[in-house]
């Protein structure tokens, strides 16, 4: 008998995408989108719509294992396993074995050194309320374990649109079919949040321009009107001359800024050093088009624009999403349908976290706060061995060893033999392969769960299509079964999926009203109960700041030591600081058709992405170094080195390099680009600083051996 199971895409995209799983028997045979949801509109990407090879993959973890042998990767390969582990370096263990040992581990490692030996380490491996963070945080706040500070994505931006408008609000996608002027700000729209686009193509058939700023020209950039090619990690300069030209032509909107924005004649001094001539110096863009940019945003009604993660993905990335984010509250596009701005939609559901992670268990098991270690710096945390050293590592709903920046740092810890660590994964990764024990997990077919989302305004219930494969377990289950192990008697250990979904839907957040697990599990989304139809979240001000308005000046970032305004320096690690050894800016970009690190080991999404191991380089900085389409090139810093294969593009511009994040182990020589980016934290936020990377380009001589020095691998 066939039926459907309303399901949601939990995976670290802005989409949210509801979907419908067809189910024969015990088997899952077809996934597609909702047609009835506003934003999925019945269609998936390309990614998800093959999810079934993910959950069927002959390569999946099923069963628990425990390591033989050392730690590290078996060989280099460049083709996808699409087979499991080999048995002489894993023996399948039973579930009880597996939590006995680590159970086990944890209580000498306790006993010894401390709980805050113990270190978890997850992020974005699934957005569900339930498995991504609520037991496990319940489990290591009682074991007193170090806490990790889940920073390396997106803190930077979010923390920086916050000192501006208060929260992590939006102007809702399906408004941007009104819009007549969309700038998609380090969006690539077309790539990573493919459901908008319908909208943005809708309010370009009656008339709308698009355009695009981006280092690169990507899928977005090469259907935009208009595309601004901007150095990597100067936006704030491009705005900031933005704001000289509307304030100094006198092109913002006074009556808004004087009702509802905080510090407009401290940012209307500090613009004056921002000419546009000043601008076009840093950013590469012709003081002419940013007058022009500048013009054209402010004078058209019905502005919008879609700002990402990107560009807060440098040394000074904080305060380059603040600048941009001050734009529609001094034009005043707050005040249109298809106006304002979009970065983050999240701070909308406000569910009841406190009682899902109940941080207060961390006080029964320490009577302190216990130890906070940065996600960026993990390759720091298990070298430098500070008291007490990290002696055990959880890791779920991550990959470290691909997506940590200083790669080589981070393997090299993980490589301790000293080091106990487990891995709860779908897959083996480049994070398994240093395991001691890997726990099988399940896809979100075989589990149920809760979820919001950062692009839109729907809450969803996911239910589960199918029975776990094999012995997979979802994390809400295998840390409820440690908590058992560990003695932890407290009532909260036991409670219910069902349970825990109640608790979460119980909040003080109006927006909440009414909303139950019983209405979702009808209907399967459940748009949130916003104030006012179409959704405004500032025509009217009410920022969500302290201040209650747009705060163009901010006392708490004058309190950081940050400039309270706004303001542009270079980043220390950009050309424009170094024009020495390492003279070339690196972009490493995420694949269009991966998530980070998920899916880049599925044989047909590798297909339609082709993510061979690449270096797009620009014609200009082939030639002065003799390089040719498909010649094999080293690129090389300080940090460490990775051999890539040459494609000429005009695709960058000159001075500026572009890779793909990939599996490390599925390189010719088992790095990945992460082994060139650094561990320094952004200004706000304590973020990775991705995209602040200079580097060097040289050809390999036929003999394979290098023209130049060898890098040094020193952290």
């Amino acid at each position: 008998m066939k039926r459907v199971v309303h399901a949601a895409c939990p995976h670290d995209c802005p989409d949210g995408c509801a979907v419908l799983i067809s189910v024969e028997g015990d088997k899952a045979v077809k996934i597609q989108g909702d047609p009835a949801h506003p934003v999925t509109k019945g269609f998936l990407c390309a990614k998800v719509a093959k999810y079934l090879d993910r959950v069927y993959s002959p390569a999946r973890v099923l069963h628990p294992l425990r390591r033989l042998g050392p730690k590290g990767p078996l060989a280099c390969r460049n083709s996808p396993p699409e087979e499991p582990a080999p048995s002489h370096r894993w023996k399948p263990i039973t579930w009880d074995e597996a939590l006995e040992e680590i159970s086990s581990r944890f209580r000498q490692i306790v006993q010894q050194f401390g709980s805050e030996a113990i270190l978890p380490y997850s992020y974005g491996g699934t957005l569900g309320v339930l498995n991504g963070a609520a037991m496990d945080r319940r489990f290591f706040y009682r074991l007193g374990a170090s806490q990790l500070e889940r920073t390396i994505c997106s803190e930077a931006g979010e923390t920086a649109l916050k000192s501006v408008i208060g929260e992590k609000l939006g102007t809702e996608p399906e408004q941007f079919r009104f819009a007549r002027y969309i700038i998609a700000w380090g969006a690539n729209i077309h790539g990573n949040n493919i459901h908008l686009w319908p909208f943005i193509e809708e309010a370009r058939r009656a008339g709308a321009k698009l355009v695009v700023i981006d280092p690169y020209r990507t899928r977005t950039a090469a259907c935009a009107d208009w595309h601004l090619p901007i150095h990597p990690g100067t936006d704030a300069a491009l705005a900031l001359a933005m704001m000289h030209v509307i304030i100094g032509q006198g092109l913002y909107d006074a009556d808004y800024v004087s009702q509802y924005t905080l510090g407009f004649d401290q940012l209307a001094e500090k613009v004056k050093e921002f000419p546009p001539e000043c601008a076009a110096q840093w950013t590469g863009i012709s003081a002419s088009d940013i007058r022009k940019l500048a013009q054209e945003y402010a004078t058209t009604r019905l502005a919008v624009i879609r700002l990402n993660y990107g560009l807060q993905r440098s040394e000074r990335g904080g305060m380059s999403t603040r600048t941009v984010s001050m734009l529609p509250a001094l034009t005043g596009s707050w005040r249109d349908i298809g106006g304002g701005l979009q970065l983050s939609t999240s701070g909308a559901f406000q569910l009841n976290k406190e009682a899902l992670q109940l941080p207060e268990l961390m006080y029964k098991a320490l009577g302190r706060p216990a130890r906070v270690v940065n996600m960026v710096e993990l390759g720091k945390a298990l070298t430098m061995l500070e008291a007490p050293p990290i002696q055990a590592l959880f890791v779920y709903n991550s990959n470290p060893a691909a997506v940590c920046p200083n790669h080589n740092l981070v393997v090299r810890g993980l490589a301790r033999h000293d080091l106990f660590t487990v891995v709860h994964e779908q897959f083996f990764t480049d994070t398994t392969d240093y395991a001691d024990i890997v726990l099988p997990a399940t896809t979100f077919f075989e589990h149920k769960d809760l979820l919001a989302a950062y692009g839109h305004y729907y809450l969803q219930i996911s239910e589960q299509a199918i029975q776990p494969l094999g012995e997979c377990r979802p994390n809400l289950e295998v840390f409820r079964a440690l908590a058992h192990r560990m003695g932890f008697e407290e009532a909260c250990f036991d409670e219910s999926v069902d349970q825990m979904i109640d608790l979460a839907l119980a909040s003080r957040n109006p927006w909440l009203d009414g909303i139950n697990r019983e209405e979702l599990e009808r209907v399967g989304h459940v748009r949130l109960k916003l104030p006012g139809e179409p959704f405004l979240p500032f025509a009217e001000g009410k920022f969500w700041s302290q201040s209650g308005r747009a705060e163009l000046y901010s006392d708490q970032l004058k309190a950081q030591g940050l400039d309270p305004v706004a303001d542009f320096q270079p980043p220390e690690e950009s050309r424009h600081h170094h024009m020495g050894d390492y003279p070339l800016e690196m972009l490493a970009r995420k694949a269009d058709n991966f998530l980070n690190s998920t899916f880049a080991n599925i044989p047909t999404v590798q297909r339609i992405e082709q993510p061979s191991p690449i270096l797009e380089i620009n014609a200009e900085d082939a030639r002065s170094r003799g390089i040719a389409e498909g010649d094999r090139v080293r690129v090389f810093n300080r940090r460490g080195e990775i051999s890539l294969r040459a494609r000429v593009v005009e695709r960058v511009p000159p001075g500026v390099v572009s890779a793909q994040l990939n599996w490390a182990k599925l390189s010719e020589d088992g790095k990945n680009i992460n082994v060139l980016t650094s561990e320094k934290l952004t200004d706000m936020g304590n973020s990775a600083t991705f995209y602040s990377v200079l580097v060097e380009v040289e050809r390999f001589r036929d003999n394979n051996q290098v023209t130049n020095k060898p890098a040094q691998t020193a952290s």
